[in-house]
C-alpha cells in the first residue's frame, strides 16, 4: 500500500520524508511565512499526524493577488489556442502522474481507490474539454435595425478567478475551474479545504512544472493559499478577484455571497445537496438498487450529490427496502488503500459525531434506524472515523430530514402518487441533484418537465451521483445557482462586450430618433 513517503518523490515533496515543515507554496519564486500556527497533515484513515504545513496569512494573500493580477494582464493577450496548449500539456503530465495523485486523495481524503482515480480521471477530462473550449469561446453576429451596421458580441477574458474548494473532492472541483479560468484567459488562486492540503500542494507543483516550461505562460499565473477562513475572507472582499468560485457548506457559502455582493463582484457558488430519488412502480428495481447504494453510501455519504432522501412509491418500499437492507449489508468497510474496500472512513471524527447526532434527531422524531448507523472498531485502522452506512424510515420529512448532514444516512420515505412525491422532493431548501426510477414515459417527463424537480440536476434512472464533464454542474436554491464544468459554463469566466459596427457613412440613431 502506498505512504505519504512512496508518494513523496513523484509529486515534488521529499522534503516531507524528513518531517520538516513546509510553507504552503512558493508565490512567483518567493514565500514570506511569519510565525503562523502550522496546519497539522492528517490522513483520515488512522487519523494519524505526519507532518505539517505553514498557512498563508494576509501578508501571503496579498502577495499572490498581486502577483496574480499582473499575470494576468500578460496572459489575456495570449491567443486562446495557445493557451488551450498550456492546458493540454498539463493534462498530459496528470495522465503520468494520475496513480500518484489518486493514492494521495486515498491517503488524504480517505477516498477508496477507484473513486479516487476516477477524481483525477475528472481532471484530465475537464483539461480535454478546455482544450477544445480554446477554439470555440464564440459570440454572435446580431441584425442591425440600422442600415449598414452590424451588432456582434465577444468575450473576453475576465481577471484573477478565485478558487474555495472543499475536502470531498480535494483535486477535480479546484481542476474544473482552473482549467477552463486558464484557457479564458484568467489566472487562478487557490484556497483549499484545510483538511486536504497535500493534495493542493501536489496539483500545484504538477501544474507549476508545466507553467515553468511554457515560454507563453507568466510567473504566478496559479497561486495556492493554505490554511482556514482567514484566507478565504481575503479573497472575497478583494476586488482584484473578479470571480470567486466557493464550494461548501450553505453557510461559507451565504458569507462569501454577501462579502462579494457588498463589492459588487461575481460570485460561483456550489453549496450544500439534499438530494433525493424517487423510486416509482414501474421502476427496475435492480437498477435502481445500484444507482440508491452507490449515491447514498459511496464516498461515505460525502459528496454534495450524495443521495440522502429516497422517496418510494408504497406499493414497492417493503421489497425495496428488503433489497437495500441486503446490499448494505455486504459493503465492505475499511482502509481504503485495500482493493476490495468500499466504503472509507468518514474525514474525521467530528463527522462522526454528527452522524450520530442526526441519528439521534431522526429517532427523536420517529424514525427508525433500519441498519447500520453505528461505529466500526474491528477490521479497520484503530482510530479511524469508520462508520456502517445507515438505512432510516421515516414517517415524514421532518426536520433532520430537512438538514444536510455530511454523512452516510439514507431516510426512506413512502408516497401514493407522483405529484405527492415530487413536492416532497422539492420541499427541501437545497436543490442540487435529484433523480427518479421510472419506465413510465409519462413520470419521467412530468419529473424532468418545468412542474418537476427544481434541481440543477434531474436524472432518470441513474443515481444522485456521478455527475460527467460534458454537463453544466450545480444547482438551485441553497445550492447557489452556480455552474461549473461542462456545456456553457465557460461564459462565467469571461466577460461579454457587445459592439456596434457602423461601416456606413452616416449615423441614424436606434429606434428612429432624431437629434
Amino acid at each position: 500500500m502506498h505512504t505519504l513517503a512512496t508518494l513523496a518523490p513523484a509529486l515534488g515533496l521529499t522534503a516531507l520524508q524528513r518531517g520538516e515543515q513546509w510553507p504552503a507554496a512558493s508565490i512567483a519564486g518567493q514565500a514570506h511565512y511569519p510565525a503562523h500556527i502550522p496546519l497539522p497533515l492528517v490522513s483520515p484513515i488512522d487519523c494519524a499526524g505526519h507532518g505539517e504545513l505553514l498557512p498563508a496569512g494576509p501578508a501571503e494573500t496579498e502577495l499572490a493577488l498581486a502577483t496574480a493580477q499582473q499575470a494576468f494582464t500578460q496572459w489575456r493577450l495570449v491567443p486562446a489556442p495557445q493557451r488551450g496548449e498550456l492546458v493540454r500539456r498539463i493534462g498530459d503530465r496528470v495522465r503520468t502522474h494520475k496513480h500518484e495523485l489518486a493514492a494521495l486523495i486515498t491517503l488524504e481524503a480517505g477516498k477508496i481507490i477507484s473513486e479516487a482515480e476516477g477524481e483525477v480521471q475528472e481532471w484530465i477530462d475537464i483539461c480535454d474539454f478546455a482544450v477544445g473550449l480554446s477554439r470555440q469561446l464564440c459570440g454572435l453576429t446580431m441584425a442591425s435595425e440600422r442600415a449598414q451596421h452590424r451588432l456582434q458580441e465577444q468575450w473576453h477574458p475576465l481577471g484573477v478567478v478565485g478558487v474555495i474548494s472543499a475536502f470531498n473532492f480535494p483535486v477535480a472541483v479546484w481542476a474544473w475551474n482552473a482549467m477552463l479560468a486558464l484557457v479564458c484567459g484568467n489566472s487562478v488562486v487557490w484556497k483549499p479545504s484545510e483538511k486536504t492540503p497535500l493534495c493542493a500542494l501536489a496539483a500545484t507543483r504538477l501544474v507549476q512544472d508545466v507553467v515553468a516550461g511554457f515560454d507563453a505562460a507568466p510567473a504566478g499565473l496559479l497561486g495556492l493559499l493554505q490554511g482556514g477562513t482567514e484566507a478565504g475572507r481575503q479573497l472575497a472582499a478583494d476586488r482584484r478577484v473578479a470571480l470567486l468560485s466557493a464550494t461548501g457548506s450553505v453557510r461559507m457559502g451565504r458569507a462569501v455571497a454577501q462579502t462579494v455582493a457588498a463589492r459588487l463582484g461575481r460570485s460561483l457558488l456550489e453549496l450544500g445537496g439534499n438530494n433525493a430519488a424517487i423510486v416509482t412502480p414501474s421502476a427496475d428495481l435492480d437498477l435502481a438498487l445500484r444507482g440508491i447504494v452507490f449515491g447514498a453510501a459511496g464516498t461515505c455519504g460525502q459528496r454534495c450529490t450524495t443521495l440522502r432522501r429516497l422517496i418510494v412509491h408504497e406499493s414497492v418500499a417493503d421489497a425495496l427496502l428488503a433489497r437495500l437492507q441486503a446490499a448494505y449489508a455486504s459493503l465492505r468497510i475499511g482502509d481504503p488503500r485495500l482493493p476490495d474496500t468500499l466504503i472509507g472512513p468518514l474525514i474525521d471524527h467530528a463527522a462522526l459525531q454528527q452522524m450520530q447526532l442526526a441519528l439521534t434527531a431522526a429517532e427523536a422524531q420517529g424514525g427508525t434506524v433500519r441498519q447500520g448507523g453505528g461505529g466500526i472498531t474491528q477490521g479497520v485502522p484503530n482510530t479511524g472515523a469508520y462508520v456502517a452506512p445507515a438505512l432510516v424510515s421515516m414517517p415524514a420529512q421532518t426536520a433532520i430530514v430537512h438538514e444536510e448532514t455530511f454523512a452516510p444516512i439514507l431516510y426512506i420515505l413512502r408516497y401514493r402518487d407522483l405529484d405527492e412525491a415530487i413536492a416532497m422532493q422539492n420541499a427541501v431548501s437545497q436543490g442540487l441533484s435529484s433523480a427518479i426510477f421510472s419506465n413510465d414515459v409519462r413520470e419521467v417527463e412530468q419529473f424532468i418537465g418545468p412542474a418537476g424537480s427544481d434541481c440543477g440536476l434531474a436524472n432518470v434512472n441513474a443515481g444522485t451521483s456521478g455527475a460527467e464533464i460534458g454537463g453544466a454542474f450545480g444547482g438551485e436554491k441553497d445550492t447557489g445557482g452556480g455552474r461549473e464544468s461542462g456545456s456553457d459554463a465557460w461564459r462565467a469566466y469571461m466577460r461579454r462586450a457587445t459592439n456596434t459596427i457602423n461601416y456606413g457613412s452616416t449615423l441614424p440613431l436606434a429606434q428612429g430618433v432624431k437629434f
